[in-house]
């Protein structure tokens, strides 16, 4: 074995020399690991320290060996091959087994237990997995830890990687359908699907009233329609959401969406997303007209007075009903949607927010930049899966949305509106009591004696 210093031969006795040979070889060893890198020397350590670790608890429970003891509980039961995580891999180690003196089973070592756990590296996997690391690669992303270790490696293979993602894939869609939301109180809540080349994933999440984004619940489909949006619904109020006194809905202009909700939920106010309503006028116009149309629609949309906003909106559809009757049409349709925030009389900062889908968007282009790398969906419970890893890796990323003070405001508003609604719901469907019947029917409605 080699010393530390190199040079020790040509320029004669170092320091080193004086150290026992036992310990010189040890820390020649270290400087061996530690030119692989850091952590090839840190898991060697800790190997070494895993194993001092595991012997020590022995002797704690068995007893020292070699020495007998009447009130010993358990004995040495010899060793077998176990496995650790360190450095983001299973790494082969030996284990002693212990067993009970009454011969009822195997006692349970604890710090075998906490190292063996495998979370650690499945949340290794899944970080790098959700980075955009595919199986093939994951082995070349981690940092050395010595060729000794890289022999005894495990769940190193690309099949190996994938089991560990699909189970804690598996395990974050569990918990995120599973959520009870009976303490959630929205103030508005956003729909919206996620094209997966051939399947469909609605996704549904909700800004409570104190500001903070939470991701409610995703449903898988062939396409957007409203059978499955329904569904996505239905299972928010199985768990416990409540919509009773009312919540903002803000939607992309979908009509199984729009359908949906009214199924599910009844009257609450919705509010139609002005920027997909622009790109649907604005496609129906030549380039020439675009600029100026836009320019036109959002300062109608800007306005903070509701019928005003109405009135301009209006009179642009007019415009174009000669030149462009489709964009016309398309203008017209849903048209007094785009304008409620300013109906239920929003704060202009908060309009900014809520008059669109983009915070949904948002979480979608992460759930989109997190599986760029799958080529081919092999069934929904993929879909579902990544999308849910997805939704959870943008909930980590979410702040409390511009605005969000005047949230409170905004929900006293969607209260009020929905109890005027049911109560011009219900007046419109009582019959009246007080008729006025002509004489000759009141002879013939007379009970006969």
């Amino acid at each position: 074995m080699r010393n530390l210093d190199d040079g020790a031969d040509a320029i004669g006795p170092t320091k080193f020399d004086a150290l026992p040979q036992r310990v010189q070889e040890a820390l020649g060893e270290l400087a061996g690991a530690a030119k692989e890198g850091l952590l090839a020397l840190s898991v060697g350590v800790g190997l070494g320290v895993l194993s001092e670790l595991m012997n020590e608890e022995v002797d704690d429970v068995v007893g020292p060996k070699g020495r007998h003891d009447v009130e010993r509980r358990a004995v040495r039961h010899g060793h077998e091959a176990g496995s650790v995580t360190l450095g983001g891999r299973r790494v082969a180690v030996e284990r002693s087994r212990v067993r009970a003196s009454d011969g009822t089973g195997e006692v349970a070592m604890t710090t075998y237990a906490h190292f063996a756990d495998r979370d650690l590296l499945t949340k290794v996997v899944l970080e790098q997995m959700l980075a955009g690391v595919s199986t093939r690669r994951f082995a070349r992303t981690r940092e050395p830890v010595g060729q000794d270790v890289l022999d005894a490696e495990r769940s190193a293979s690309k099949s190996a990687v994938s089991r560990e993602f699909v189970g804690r894939t598996g395990e974050h869609l569990r918990a995120l359908m599973s959520r009870s939301l009976a303490d959630v109180r929205l103030a508005a809540l956003m729909l919206d699907g996620l094209e997966l080349k051939g399947r469909c994933c609605v996704v549904a999440l909700g800004v409570t009233t104190e500001g903070v984004k939470v991701p409610l619940g995703l449903w898988d489909g062939s396409t957007e329609n409203k059978r499955v949006c329904v569904e996505l619904l239905a299972d928010l109020v199985e768990r416990g959401l409540d919509c009773d006194q009312g919540v903002l809905v803000v939607l992309d202009g979908g009509k199984a969406l729009r359908a949906a909700v009214d199924a599910v939920f009844g009257p609450v106010p919705v509010q139609r997303c002005v920027r997909h309503k622009e790109r649907n006028v604005l496609d129906h116009l030549p380039e020439r007209d675009r600029p100026a149309v836009k320019r036109r629609l959002r300062a109608a949309w800007k306005l903070t007075a509701h019928d005003a906003a109405i009135e301009r909106l209006e009179a642009l559809a007019a415009e174009l009903a000669h030149s462009h009757p489709g964009a016309a049409a398309s203008l017209r349709e849903g048209l007094g949607e785009t304008v409620t925030l300013q109906r239920l009389g929003v704060d202009e900062q908060l309009w900014r927010t809520l008059s669109s889908t983009n915070p949904i968007e948002s979480m979608i282009a992460i759930c989109r930049a997190t599986s760029r790398n799958v080529k081919r969906w092999q069934n929904g419970d993929m879909c579902l899966r990544w999308t849910a890893a997805g939704m959870l890796e943008a909930e980590a990323q979410f702040r409390k949305i511009i605005g969000y003070k005047h949230l409170a405001a905004l929900a006293l508003a969607v209260e009020r509106d929905v109890a005027a609604e049911r109560a011009a719901t219900s007046r419109s469907t009582t019959p009246p009591t007080n008729i006025d019947i002509p004489t000759e029917a009141a002879a013939t409605l007379a009970p006969v004696t």
